[in-house]
């Protein structure tokens, strides 16, 4: 699997790129919306993408706007990745089409679980089709 790591800060760049290693995920960053969409559109096939909801410039909700209207990236999973904790705000990210919702700071443990919840869906949805032929 390959995972696309965006974020304006380095240092949760590391750290997250440090952890989703360990899972064995090639890992990728971006430091802001605008060259993560960049680099999908210039072919990365990501996975899944951990995208920070503050960002200067183009900021994640944004970008997951820009990823939701364009088809080519349907089955791209996403993880807002934020400090921001309104309830108001969680819901607006996954009305938007993330996957999933991981507040800063986080542990190492909350990345692996939730990296395990979108494996596990995947697996349901391909049983699904599966069984829906």
């Amino acid at each position: 699997m390959t995972a696309l790591v965006v974020d304006d800060s380095s240092i949760a760049r590391i750290h997250l790129r440090h952890v989703l290693q360990k899972l064995n995920l090639d890992v990728y960053e971006a430091g802001d919306g605008k060259q993560a969409l960049e680099l999908l559109r210039s072919g990365l096939q990501a996975d899944v993408i951990l995208l920070d909801w503050s960002m200067p410039g183009m900021d994640g909700d944004e970008v997951l706007s820009a990823l939701r209207a364009d088809r080519r990236f349907d089955s791209i999973r996403v993880v807002m990745v934020t400090t921001e904790s309104d309830v108001g705000a969680v819901t607006r990210a996954l009305d938007h089409g993330a996957d999933e919702y991981v507040m800063k700071p986080f542990t190492p443990q909350i990345i692996i679980d939730k990296m395990r919840m979108l494996q596990a869906r995947e697996i349901t949805r391909t049983l699904s089709r599966q069984a829906g032929r």
